[in-house]
C-alpha cells in the first residue's frame, strides 16, 4: 500500500474477500469442518475487525492488546503501566470477562465509533458482559496508543476464549503476557505461532519471575522463541515481587515495558512501522487461508453431490424396476392372472388357440356378452397388484437411500434434522399411489374408447366393450417385453397372448403395439412422477443446506487478486527504494 490507489484497490478487493468469506457454506458436518468454520468466521472478524478499518484509517492510534493464560497478570501488569486501577483483577477464574480498552481522551474518537471491534457494545463502567468493549480514557496513555486487557485465551468459558482470539486479531501489537511457572504451556504457543505465521508485531513479558529464576527461564523462553520464528520479538522480564494498596506493581518492574510502548507511541515512524509489519502479515495469512476455506467448500460440494448421486440412483433403480416388473409378466399372477382367466376362460381357450383363432374370437365374442362385473374385477385386481409393487419398490429404495446417508455423519445428521423416519415411503404415498394408478387405468379407457371411436358399432366392439378391451390391454403391457419364461409361458404369457388377439381382432396388429407402448409408456411417466415426489424429501435436505457452487472459485478468484496487490505494491516499493538509493549515490 504504497499510495493511496493501490491502497483504495486492495480496500476494495478485501471487501470482496469479506464478501465470498461471508457467501461460503459449511454445513455438512464432514471431519475436520469444525475447525473449518472457526477459520472462515475468524477470518470474516479480523478483516471487520482489524483489516479493514485499520486499511481506511492507517493513522488510527496504535491498538496494542494484552493477551495471555490465566493467572498471567495481564489486569495488574495494564494497571501497573497505567499507573491505576483501569482494569480489575480478581481471584476467581476467569477474572476477566469483558475487554478494557485504555486510550487518551484526546484518542476518544478512534474508539467510540465501530471502527475497530464493531460488534462490541461500547460502555464506560466495569461489565461482565463478553459482549462489551469498557472504554476508559487516561492521560496517562499517550496520543497514538491504546491499550486492550483481553480476556484469557486458555479461559474455562469458550466465549471468553473466542473473544480472547478475536482481540488478538484485531491487534497492530500484541503484548504477550505468561509467567515463570507456566510459559511453556501448549496454549499461549498456539497463539504464538499464529503470531509468527502471519509475521504479527508481538512482544513478550515473562510474568512473576522469581529473582532467581529470572537468567534460566529468560534465557530458554528466549531460545524457545528463536526456534519458533519470533527471534525478533522483545522480551520483557517483571520479578516477582509485592503490590502496593492500589494493587499495582512496583513502577521499576514496569518502567522498561511502559517506556518501550510510549516510545512507539511518540514516533509516528516507528508506529507505522508495527502497524504495516502487522496489516501486511494479515492480509497475506488471510489470502493464504482463503484457499484453506475454498478447500473446504469445495470439498461440501463434492459431498453433497455424492449424497445426492446416491438417492437419484436408488430412485432410479426403483423406478426402473417398476417399468421392468410391469411389463415382464410379473403382474400376471396371483389374483390378476385368476381374474383374467375367469374373464376369458383362458385354460379352456388357449388349448385352440394355434390351430383356431377364428372358433376362438367367436367363442370369446359369447363368453365376453354380459361380463362387465367380470371385467371390473380384473380392473380391481390389476390396480391392487400394481398399487402394491409400486409401494414396495418405494419402501425399497427410501430404506436404501436412508442406509446409504446414514453411513456418513454428514448424511445421518441430514436424515435426522427430517423431523420423521425419512427411510419410509411418505404417509400419503399409498393414496397418491391408488390415485395414480386409477388414473392410469381411467387413460386406457379412454385410450380404447378413443381408438375405437369409429368402431362402437360392430359387434366385436360390442361384444368385447370399453371396459373389457381396456383390461385386455393393460395384460398385454404387463407382458410387452416378453420377460416370462418357463413355465410362465403357458400361464402369464398365453394370458397375454390371449388379450393381444382379442384387441387386433378389434383394432389389428399395429394399432395394438401402439395402444400398448403408448399405455406403458404412460405407466412409467406417472411412476417417475410419483417417485421424484419421494426423492424430493431427500433432495430438499440437501438443497436448503444453501451449498453454493460458485463460492469457491469465488473466493480463490479474489484471493488471487489479493496476492497481485500485494506483489505489485512489493515491486513498487522495490523501485521507489532502488530510485532513492540511486539519488542519494548521485548525490
Amino acid at each position: 500500500m504504497t499510495d493511496s490507489g493501490s491502497t483504495a484497490a486492495m480496500l476494495t478487493t478485501l471487501v470482496r474477500l469479506r464478501d465470498a468469506l461471508q457467501h461460503v457454506s459449511l454445513p455438512l458436518n464432514l471431519p475436520g469442518v469444525d475447525q473449518q468454520r472457526t477459520v472462515q468466521r475468524e477470518m470474516v472478524d479480523q478483516l471487520e475487525d482489524y483489516v479493514l478499518p485499520r486499511l481506511v484509517q492507517i493513522d488510527a492510534p496504535l491498538l496494542t492488546v494484552v493477551g495471555g493464560s490465566t493467572g498471567a497478570g495481564k489486569s495488574t501488569l495494564v494497571n501497573s503501566i497505567v499507573g491505576s486501577l483501569v482494569t480489575t483483577p480478581g481471584v476467581l477464574r476467569p477474572t476477566t470477562r469483558a475487554a478494557v480498552l485504555v486510550h487518551n481522551p484526546d484518542d476518544a474518537e478512534w474508539f467510540t465509533q465501530d471502527r475497530v471491534l464493531p460488534d462490541l457494545e461500547r460502555v464506560t463502567r466495569p461489565s461482565t458482559d463478553p459482549e462489551a468493549l469498557q472504554l476508559v480514557p487516561n492521560t496517562a496513555i499517550p496520543a497514538g496508543l491504546a491499550i486492550l486487557d483481553a480476556p484469557d485465551i486458555d479461559s474455562v468459558e469458550e466465549r471468553n476464549r473466542t473473544l480472547a482470539t478475536q482481540l488478538l486479531a484485531a491487534a497492530d501489537l500484541w503484548l504477550f503476557v505468561t509467567s515463570a511457572a507456566r510459559y511453556a504451556d501448549q496454549v499461549p504457543w498456539d497463539f504464538l505461532k499464529q503470531a509468527a505465521d502471519r509475521s504479527a508485531a508481538v512482544a513478550i513479558v515473562l510474568d512473576r519471575t522469581p529473582p532467581e529464576a529470572v537468567s534460566e527461564v529468560s534465557s530458554h523462553l528466549a531460545r524457545m522463541l528463536t526456534s519458533r520464528g519470533l527471534r525478533d520479538s522483545p522480551l520483557f522480564v517483571v520479578r516477582e515481587s509485592g503490590v502496593d494498596d492500589d494493587g499495582l506493581l512496583p513502577e521499576s518492574e514496569v518502567a522498561e515495558i511502559k517506556g518501550w510502548l510510549i516510545s512507539i507511541a511518540e514516533d509516528a515512524d516507528a508506529r507505522g512501522r508495527v502497524v504495516k509489519q502487522t496489516l501486511e502479515g494479515a492480509i497475506r495469512t488471510l489470502s493464504q487461508k482463503s484457499h484453506i476455506v475454498a478447500d473446504a467448500a469445495t470439498e461440501q460440494i463434492t459431498v453433497q453431490a455424492r449424497l445426492k448421486r446416491d438417492v437419484e440412483h436408488e430412485y432410479d433403480e426403483a423406478v426402473d424396476a417398476i417399468d421392468k416388473s410391469s411389463a415382464d409378466g410379473t403382474l400376471l399372477r396371483g389374483e390378476v392372472l385368476a381374474r383374467w382367466q375367469e374373464f376369458v376362460g383362458t385354460g379352456e381357450l388357449l388349448k385352440s388357440l394355434e390351430s383356431k383363432v377364428s372358433w376362438l374370437r367367436d367363442r370369446m365374442t359369447n363368453a365376453l356378452r354380459g361380463k362387465p362385473q367380470s371385467a371390473a374385477q380384473v380392473s380391481v385386481a390389476v390396480e391392487s397388484g400394481l398399487h402394491t409393487m409400486i409401494l414396495e419398490h418405494a419402501e425399497t429404495a427410501a430404506e436404501k437411500s436412508y442406509n446409504s446417508w446414514a453411513s456418513t455423519q454428514a448424511g445421518k445428521d441430514l436424515v435426522e434434522s427430517a423431523g420423521y423416519d425419512i427411510g419410509r415411503a411418505s404417509r400419503d404415498f399409498r393414496l397418491r399411489s391408488e390415485r395414480a394408478v386409477r388414473e392410469w387405468q381411467q387413460d386406457v379407457l379412454d385410450m380404447v374408447r378413443t381408438e375405437g371411436a369409429d368402431k362402437r358399432s360392430t359387434a366385436r366392439f360390442l361384444a368385447y366393450g370399453v371396459n373389457g378391451l381396456a383390461v385386455a390391454l393393460m395384460v398385454v403391457v404387463f407382458a410387452s417385453t416378453g420377460g416370462v419364461t418357463g413355465g410362465e409361458i403357458g400361464i402369464a404369457g398365453g394370458s397375454a397372448v390371449v388379450g393381444q388377439k382379442l384387441l387386433e381382432a378389434v383394432f389389428g396388429d399395429q394399432a395394438v403395439r401402439r395402444l400398448a407402448e403408448s399405455a406403458r409408456r404412460d405407466l412409467n411417466v406417472r411412476v417417475r412422477a410419483l417417485l421424484d415426489e419421494e426423492k424430493r424429501r431427500f433432495i430438499d435436505l440437501l438443497d436448503n443446506q444453501s451449498i453454493s457452487t460458485e463460492a469457491p472459485e469465488e473466493l480463490r478468484s479474489v484471493a488471487r487478486r489479493v496476492d497481485d496487490l500485494r506483489f505489485a505494491a512489493k515491486s513498487a516499493e522495490a523501485a521507489a527504494a532502488s530510485a532513492s538509493e540511486s539519488g542519494e549515490n548521485d548525490a
